[in-house]
């Protein structure tokens, strides 16, 4: 359960219906709402957004942790590093 607890996402940015880049965009812009350490979600519709946001994690250095399927899109949870 602590497990599942310390994935659960702080915050949830919705950016379905957006194309990329936007929902990375929204990503950044409020990454800083989160503490160190926790979790942000985003979700998305857009099929680029499954390569290009893990690929941002990388870049950036932060921890992609889940793709979570929803109805429509996914749902990309993202551990703030720093």
């Amino acid at each position: 359960m602590p497990e599942y607890q310390d994935r659960r996402p702080l915050v949830t940015v919705e950016a379905v219906g957006r194309k990329c880049p936007i929902p990375i965009l929204m990503l950044a812009q409020r990454l800083h709402e989160v503490p160190i350490g926790s979790v942000i979600a985003v979700t998305a519709d857009d099929p680029a957004a499954r390569s290009d946001i893990p690929a941002w994690c990388r870049m950036k250095m932060h921890e992609f942790v889940v793709e979570e399927p929803l109805g429509r899109g996914s749902a990309y949870h993202i551990r703030r590093k720093y």
